[in-house]
């Protein structure tokens, strides 16, 4: 069991993963989308959206930071245990109730309003279903090891998480972690692998080239040109 979950499910998901954006983008170009409802509500969708969009990207730059940022390199930059765990505790905390506010009310705004209920698919009903139990069970699980410096699972799950890019899983690691950050991580595999299928697709088509993008002129700035405008050929002033 700990090989199956802990050295071959990870990689399960990341071909799902992969195999899903693939097979969306062949043959589902014009489905690679969020479907945005707004026509139908904005009033609580302008709310609700932008909690979640927020709150999701800070729990997903935690779980970087927490994971693929060694131990050593924290306190190489004077950064105590203690200090980072007080950080991520309340950081997390907050992110995460951010996040489930935001789909709570997604979730309720979907289920009120039936143009948009109907527009809502199965997969996108057990995404909001995962979505939401791993971002709890997370929150549970950090929130339950609060004595001393809390859970240090830098020294499990994240050296764990660093080996799998490496081909060689290090499971004997996740042996001992407690029950509740392991169903964590199995949700958070379960959500990898359901992102292609739902519309989570969406954010593998972030703008990220508009930050980038000449500037549009709308108006010149060239002082030759504040002035009053020429008068167009033909409608000259006759006392001219």
């Amino acid at each position: 069991m700990s090989t199956l979950l802990w050295g071959a499910l990870p990689y399960i998901a990341f071909a799902l993963l992969v195999a899903g954006l693939l097979w969306r983008h062949r043959y589902d170009k014009f489905g690679w989308t969020t479907r945005s409802s707004q026509v139908y509500e904005s009033r609580l969708l302008n709310i609700a959206s932008p909690a979640f969009h927020y709150g999701i990207l800070f729990v997903l730059a935690g779980h970087l930071v927490g994971l693929f940022v060694p131990e050593s390199w924290t306190r190489s930059l004077g950064v105590s245990e203690h200090t980072y765990h007080l950080f991520s505790l309340y950081g997390g905390t907050a992110a995460g109730v951010l996040t489930v506010l935001g789909i709570v009310l997604l979730i309720y705004r979907r289920r009120t309003n039936s143009p948009v209920f109907r527009a809502t698919t199965v997969n996108d009903k057990l995404m909001y279903v995962v979505l939401l139990g791993a971002i709890v069970m997370g929150m549970i699980a950090k929130l339950t090891h609060t004595s001393g410096d809390g859970y240090d699972y830098r020294e499990t799950i994240a050296p764990w998480a660093r080996s799998l890019f490496t081909l060689r899983p290090r499971t004997e690691l996740m042996e001992g972690v407690p029950v509740l950050y392991q169903v964590h991580a199995v949700i958070g595999m379960a959500l990898i692998a359901l992102v292609p299928y739902t519309r989570l697709v969406h954010m593998f088509s972030a703008p990220v080239q508009y930050l980038f993008r000449p500037y549009v002129v709308y108006r010149s700035r060239d002082p030759r040109q504040l002035g009053p405008r020429p008068p167009r050929r033909g409608w000259e002033r006759t006392d001219a």
